[in-house]
């Protein structure tokens, strides 16, 4: 197997778009990325999508044709694929192209994610979120996707491993790197008193602990180690991009406050990068919901459980903090939450940070990166970790 790097990273503004169709964001995406890499379309032998629900979202289903066709690659007959996995589809996607790399298949991968949310009404958009959890037992049933994590906060209160505080400061956090980063959907910090007297959503959740709807695209290009520095010298290695699952609904699993797909991703992605979860620099972590964000910190193993609700809490994991800095890019939170391109997102924030780019939001000194994407509660995790050469 050949180690693999990331050559180029492209990312639109996130936000609500009105004047950007789905294709048109994605096309931006690719071409930035493509323009960093310094490669041409002619040279691009795969391609790979992140995209969860472009069928009910705008109508369209054939996502990698279309994104192909209006790439302008269409003639060039390169193989395309649409990967859906929740919200962790753009992070799938990643996953699959560096399997790709890896294996000889393919030698320059385009990795792209993009959803185009806000065409519809609230209603119709809530009713495709719900959609990622059990949608016999669970969303049948009219449990929303909020309510679904609500509960897990409601547990993890109860079982005293977080405090309503404690899960509340996630939104801080996220939202103290959002105001850095000029990409961001939000780009205002926010004070805990603001999160804590937000309007309901499904107690103990309010409006500030949820992450907003959002058009947007991430790319990025992929080829072997070996070869990067035939096109740059600005990459980065991918020293791990491991996969985990479990059950659809949250109902079946023993215990909600702990996403065991995510243990289990971690366990492999630290054991194939060689290295722990103490060498990890920067993360970015997926905070649909601030208690997602409290749960991906202790499960990745960067807190024991019950102590990383008070480390987000007294900003240990903000730029300067002692511990892990997490969601420099200002998180699904903050950032903006376009599910397919919301993995691919998050790998680019890590490599911006790995080459020194990330200017304002920079973490000194940062050697090892980690990604962690989820779909639905946890039944699709996907964890990746980059190292700065």
């Amino acid at each position: 197997m050949r180690d693999v790097a990331i050559i180029g990273v492209g990312v639109t503004k996130f936000g609500e778009l009105w004047d950007k169709s789905f294709r048109a964001l994605g096309i931006e995406a690719g071409m930035k990325a493509m323009e960093d890499a310094n490669l041409s379309g002619s040279e691009v032998d795969g391609i790979f999508i992140g995209n969860m629900s472009a069928g009910r979202f705008i109508n369209q289903q054939n996502i990698a044709s279309l994104i192909v066709d209006y790439s302008g690659l269409a003639s060039n007959n390169v193989p395309a694929t649409r990967i859906e996995a929740g919200g962790a589809s753009g992070a799938v996607a990643f996953r699959q192209a560096v399997m790709a790399v890896a294996s000889g298949l393919n030698d320059v991968v385009l990795v792209g994610g993009a959803e185009k949310m806000t065409d519809l009404d609230d209603v119709s958009i809530n009713s495709i979120l719900d959609s990622t959890a059990d949608a016999e037992w669970e969303a049948g049933m009219g449990v929303t996707f909020a309510g679904l994590h609500a509960m897990i906060a409601q547990r993890m209160i109860h079982d005293g491993t977080a405090t309503r505080e404690e899960i509340a400061s996630f939104a801080v956090n996220s939202h103290f790197h959002g105001a850095l980063n000029p990409n961001a959907q939000f780009r205002k910090a926010i004070t805990l008193d603001t999160v804590l007297k937000s309007g309901p959503v499904a107690s103990p959740l309010g409006m500030f602990d949820c992450a907003p709807i959002t058009d947007g695209a991430a790319s990025l290009v992929l080829c072997p180690l070996e070869d990067a520095r035939k096109h740059t010298d600005s990459y980065v290695k991918v020293s791990a991009a491991e996969q985990a699952s479990d059950s659809l609904g949250l109902f079946q699993r023993s215990d909600i406050t702990s996403y065991g797909a995510t243990v289990k991703a971690a366990e492999k992605a630290y054991r194939r990068a060689g290295i722990t979860a103490a060498d990890i620099d920067v993360a970015e972590v997926h905070d649909v919901y601030t208690v997602s964000g409290i749960m991906a910190l202790q499960d990745l193993g960067f807190f024991k459980k019950g102590e990383a609700g008070k480390a987000v809490l007294e900003g240990r994991c903000q730029l300067g903090g002692d511990a892990v800095t997490v969601n420099t890019s200002g998180g699904l939170k903050a950032r903006g939450h376009p599910i397919g391109a919301t993995g691919v997102a998050q790998i680019v924030e890590v490599v911006e940070q790995l080459r020194g780019s990330a200017d304002k939001r920079q973490v000194e000194g940062a050697k090892y990166g980690l990604a962690q994407s989820s779909g639905g509660t946890g039944s699709t995790v996907a964890v990746s970790i980059l190292e700065a050469i």
